[in-house]
């Protein structure tokens, strides 16, 4: 609504002053005496005055009724429009949803009703003034007409307005909300890096150089630039995402640097723990030839095959270990923990393989030993968990389920297989060992189908 359409009651009042009695007396007052004294008796007495009471002074009261009954309508719609503007202006900051912009769209279709309706109010106005002396009845009537006219198509938009308002309370609630989130999520950020700064400079006061982490900070003051020059240049929208976005690098590097001397203290620990484990692996290594010499002498060649090239293989495997730790420990002098850490897990999984093939000899020849020397007790322990299965399987029924009664019959003929291939002078004990592993293993997992079976069924 523009300036000239909410001033029009000052644009008449400029244009036609309204006179009366009080104003003819001031302008008598302003004359020479003598001719005041000879207009007085016909000022006074109603000579060419205007009447203060008459026939039409009733339609003129009604007419002037209806004409401030208009000003008012007009002004409660300005009003209207003008709170209305604030909400649409606040949920175009935050929102660029299809919504949002239908909102906006639809309130500038209201701001041309409304210009329209304005001016039809202007144009009642200024085409009937009622302070004229000579104003007919018929003249009087079509003023209050068409002033109650312009009132009531002011109050028709005005409650169209007010209509279209409630219904953006979903939007404008929503725009407030993050609008109410914008200046704490800015603050917040502020914060955050500036105590990630604190927290860099205790850890470079403590020696720790931490050069990575203060790159990292370094690249996030773009970012705290545009926070700074805030949401009138950036959007509110995409302000709070930054200012999030901002906290959580900033936390990172705050956590982090906080974490640091318990981070040196901990590779410096490692270094000093897989060392010693290297040297432990090594000397153990240098065992594995005897017991491979023990394996060769006592069992067929079936027994001990794969383990030949176990000595060798640790050897070297502990030579790349020592050579990572080296590397490990450069990183660690110079910082760069990153590295560090890196390294030691690639020693840590170097000896976990070695010490597991080291480990692998003296186990093997542990097991032969046991197995030649009473084969029984492995046949009794895998014939034990094939009959516990069997007996599972014929719980609550005549017949065993098909699905379960074969791999069990399997079981049972491949232990049997595996003890008749014990006959002979150079039995396979390693082959023994293996085939009832494998068939505790096969009747292990029969058992876990038929309970999960039953458990289903049950539920």
């Amino acid at each position: 609504m523009t300036a000239t359409h909410t001033q029009p009651y000052e644009q008449r009042a400029r244009r036609r002053p309204r006179r009366g009695p009080v104003t003819d007396l001031v302008t008598l007052v302003l004359l020479p005496l003598p001719l005041l004294a000879a207009l007085a008796p016909q000022s006074f007495a109603g000579g060419g005055t205007r009447r203060w009471f008459g026939r039409g002074d009733g339609q003129r009261a009604d007419a002037q009724a209806a004409k401030d009954a208009a000003a008012a309508a007009f002004y409660e719609l300005d009003t209207a429009q003008r709170d209305l503007r604030i909400s649409i202006e606040t949920i175009t900051a935050v929102d660029d949803s299809p919504a949002a912009r239908r909102a906006a769209e639809e309130y500038a279709g209201f701001g041309r009703r409304i210009d329209e309706v304005s001016q039809g109010y202007i144009t009642a106005v200024d085409s009937h003034d009622l302070d004229r002396d000579d104003l007919d009845g018929a003249a009087i009537s079509r003023a209050r007409a068409d002033l109650n006219r312009a009132k009531d198509e002011l109050n028709k938009v005005k409650a169209d307005l007010d209509r279209f308002a409630q219904g953006l309370g979903p939007l404008l609630q929503s725009a407030e909300t993050q609008l109410a989130r914008l200046a704490p999520a800015v603050e917040r950020a502020r914060q955050t890096l500036l105590a990630a700064s604190n927290a860099l400079d205790a850890v470079r006061a403590q020696g720790l150089k931490a050069d990575e982490l203060a790159a990292r900070l370094a690249a996030l003051a773009p970012e705290l630039t545009k926070l700074n020059q805030g949401a009138g240049q950036h959007g509110v929208q995409e302000t709070i995402r930054r200012a999030d976005d901002v906290l959580r690098k900033a936390e990172e590097v705050r956590s982090e640097a906080e974490r640091l001397p318990e981070k040196a203290a901990e590779i410096d620990k490692r270094l000093v723990s897989l060392r010693t484990r290297a040297q432990a692996i090594s000397t153990r290594a240098e065992k594995v030839d005897p017991i491979l010499s023990e394996l060769r002498r006592r069992y067929s060649s079936a027994c001990w095959q794969d383990l030949q090239k176990v000595p060798e293989q640790a050897a070297e495997s502990v030579r790349q270990a020592e050579a990572k730790l080296r590397e490990a420990q450069q990183a660690r002098d110079e910082q760069r923990w990153a590295d560090a850490t890196t390294r030691l897990g690639t020693v840590r999984a170097l000896l976990d393989g070695t010490d597991a093939a080291v480990s692998a000899a003296g186990d093997r020849l542990q097991r032969l030993d046991a197995v030649s020397f009473d084969r029984q007790k492995e046949v009794d322990r895998t014939r034990f968990a094939i009959r516990d299965a069997q007996r599972l399987a014929m719980a609550g029924r005549n017949t065993p389920d098909p699905r379960h009664a074969g791999p069990l019959d399997d079981a049972v003929a491949r232990l049997e297989r595996a003890v008749a291939g014990l006959e002979g002078r150079h039995p396979d004990w390693w082959h023994f060992l293996t085939e009832t592993e494998a068939v505790r293993e096969t009747v292990a997992r029969v058992v876990q189908e038929i309970r999960e079976g039953r458990g289903a069924a049950g539920g």
